[in-house]
C-alpha cells in the first residue's frame, strides 16, 4: 500500500450504531458526531454509517438512494441512503452519512438496543451484523459506491464484525480499526449465529470469533483488526488485566503493541458557560462569580434550601452499579450532615432508583432527586453545582468530568480511566504549580468515597483555594482538536 502523507489523503468509513443528534443513548453518540467532523476539520475525508432506525431516517433531509440489496445472505431486504447530518450549534457540520434502511430489523419502537420494556431486542445479532456486513462491503471492491476509504473505524460490539467480514473478504484488503468505548459490552450470541451471518466455520475457534462456546461481536473486532484504540490511555492498560479485562485481557494483553488509548473530547460549543441557553445566567472564568445564579437556580428548581454557602454536590449519569451508586447511597446521610447538598439527575436500575428517592424523602432540602433525563437540567447541574461526583468503578473515558472543570464545577472521581486521565488532584504541589482542578478517591470503599467528598468541603470553605481551582479547570483545553490530530496520526501511521 502507498505511504499516505497527508489529511486529505485519508478516507474513513466510520461505522458506529449511534449519532448525536439523530439518535443517542451515551457517549457514543456524542463522540460520532464530534470526532468525524474534528477529523474532517484537519482534511480527512470521513463518513458514516448507521442503522436506519426511525428517528434517523425522520431527521434527514434530502436523502439518496445509492443501493439495493433484496437478497443479501439471510438479512432481510434493504436500501442504503445518503445524506447529511443535520447542522446544529456544536460541531457536527454535515458530515455525510450512510443509512441502512431496512424496515424489519430498525423500524421499531424502542431503542436502538432494546424494546420498550429494555430488555435486548432478541435479533440484535442480525440487526447489528447488517451493520458490520454492509460495513465491510463498503470498504470492498464489491462497494456499490464510487468512493472508496482507505481506513474503516468501527466502534464497539455492535460493528466488531466488519472486521472479520474483511478479513474473510477474497478480494482488495484496507486497514481497520477497532474503537473500544466500554469493554463490559460485548455483543455475544449462540455458535448458531455464525452460520446465520454468513462467517466461516474456520472462524469459531479461540484465535477468532469463538468467545467460551460462544461468538463475541467484540472479540471478533478485537482480533481481526489492525489496531485497537480505547477512550483513554489508562483504559488502555487497565483492558490487559483480570479486574477490567472482562475475559478478553489475554487477548488484549497479546496485542498490547497494537493498542492505543486517546482520550475523547467535548464540544465546547454545545458546553460553553459563556452561551449556554440551559443555564439561568451565563458566566465566564472573567465572570465567575455569576455562575452563584445558577446555583440558587439549581436549588430552587430541585426543591433543595436556598444557601449560597453550602456546598451542592452534583451528579448526572445511569443508576448503575459501575456509577459506584452503592457507595453514594452508603455515604450520602453523611454528605447531608456536614451540611452539604445533592442534587441527582438521571435513572437505571430500578432498586437504585427505588433507594434515592427515598433518600430524598428522609432529607428533605437536603437530597433532590429526579429520575429519569432532562438535557436543560443536566446543563443546569454542570452550571449550578459547586462540585460533581463521579464514583465509577470503572470509566472508560467520561465526559462529565470535563464538563464539570470547563464549567467552573471541580469533580470528585474516583481515580480509575479516563477520570484519572482528565481530572488533577488538588494537593499543596499542584495548586502551587496551577495545575489542580478537582479531587481524586483510590479506593472503592464508602470511607474514601466520604474522605473526598469531606476534602471537597474543607476546600470550598477556603475561597482562595477554590476560585483556583475553578479558574485552572475552566482554563483547561478539552476541545476535540488534539484527540481528533492523535486519532490522524494513527490512521497515518497504519497506512504508511
Amino acid at each position: 500500500m502507498p505511504s499516505i502523507a497527508l489529511s486529505k489523503d485519508l478516507s474513513v468509513l466510520y461505522i458506529t450504531s449511534e449519532v448525536h443528534p439523530l439518535i443517542k443513548t451515551g457517549g457514543l453518540g456524542d463522540v460520532s458526531a464530534a470526532l468525524p467532523a474534528a477529523l474532517r476539520a484537519l482534511g480527512a475525508d470521513v463518513r458514516l454509517l448507521i442503522p436506519g432506525y426511525p428517528k434517523v431516517l425522520a431527521s434527514l433531509r434530502y436523502k439518496r438512494k445509492f443501493a439495493e440489496f433484496p437478497n443479501l445472505l439471510n438479512f432481510p431486504p434493504f436500501v442504503l441512503w445518503s445524506a447529511k447530518l443535520p447542522k446544529g450549534k456544536g460541531i457536527s457540520k454535515g458530515t455525510p452519512i450512510f443509512v441502512i434502511d431496512c424496515p424489519s430489523l430498525y423500524q421499531r419502537s424502542g431503542g436502538p438496543y432494546t424494546n420498550t420494556n429494555g430488555k435486548d431486542w432478541p435479533d440484535n445479532a442480525l440487526r447489528f451484523g447488517l451493520l458490520s456486513k454492509i460495513g465491510a462491503i463498503l470498504a470492498s471492491d464489491d462497494s456499490p459506491l464510487a468512493w472508496r476509504p482507505n481506513i474503516v473505524h468501527c466502534n464497539d460490539w455492535q460493528s466488531g464484525l466488519t472486521p472479520a467480514y474483511m478479513y474473510f473478504y477474497q478480494g482488495k484488503k484496507i486497514v481497520s480499526l477497532m474503537a473500544v468505548h466500554n469493554l463490559a459490552f460485548q455483543g455475544v450470541f449462540p455458535p448458531s449465529t455464525l452460520t446465520q451471518l454468513g462467517l466461516p466455520s474456520t472462524g469459531f475457534h479461540i484465535n477468532g470469533i469463538e468467545y467460551y462456546g460462544n461468538i463475541s461481536f467484540l472479540k471478533a473486532g478485537l482480533f481481526y483488526s489492525d489496531h485497537i484504540i480505547t477512550v483513554s490511555p489508562t483504559y488502555a492498560k487497565e483492558i490487559q488485566t483480570i479486574t477490567l479485562g472482562f475475559g478478553l485481557q489475554g487477548l488484549l494483553a497479546g496485542r498490547s503493541d497494537h493498542i492505543s488509548g486517546i482520550i475523547n473530547g467535548i464540544d465546547i460549543a454545545e458546553w460553553d458557560p459563556a452561551t449556554d441557553p440551559c443555564l439561568a445566567q451565563n458566566y465566564s472564568v472573567k465572570k465567575i462569580t455569576a455562575k452563584g445564579i445558577n446555583k440558587r437556580a439549581l436549588q430552587q428548581i430541585m426543591g433543595l434550601a436556598v444557601d449560597p454557602d453550602i456546598p451542592l454536590f452534583g451528579m448526572v449519569s445511569r443508576h448503575t452499579y459501575q456509577k459506584g451508586y452503592d457507595l453514594l447511597l452508603q455515604v450520602a446521610p453523611f454528605l447531608a450532615r456536614l451540611p452539604a447538598q445533592l442534587a441527582v439527575l438521571g435513572s437505571g436500575e430500578g432498586s437504585i432508583d427505588r433507594e434515592l428517592v427515598a433518600l430524598e424523602k428522609k432529607y428533605p432540602g437536603k437530597i433532590a432527586v429526579k429520575i429519569g433525563f432532562d438535557e436543560t437540567l443536566s446543563h443546569l447541574i454542570e452550571g449550578g453545582a459547586d462540585s460533581f461526583l463521579m464514583p465509577s468503578r470503572f470509566e472508560p473515558c467520561g465526559l462529565n468530568q470535563m464538563y464539570s472543570q470547563r464549567y467552573g464545577t471541580p469533580p470528585l472521581v474516583h481515580a480509575t480511566g479516563g477520570l484519572l486521565d482528565t481530572v488533577v488532584d488538588c494537593t499543596p504541589t499542584t495548586l502551587a504549580d496551577g495545575s489542580a482542578s478537582g479531587f481524586l478517591f483510590y479506593e472503592m470503599a464508602p470511607g474514601s468515597l466520604l474522605s473526598g467528598i469531606q476534602r471537597v468541603v474543607d476546600a470550598y470553605r477556603n475561597k482562595t483555594t477554590w476560585r483556583q481551582l475553578q479558574r485552572n479547570g475552566m482554563k483547561k483545553d478539552f476541545s476535540w482538536h488534539s484527540s481528533a490530530m492523535a486519532y490522524r496520526d494513527i490512521y497515518l501511521s497504519l497506512l504508511s
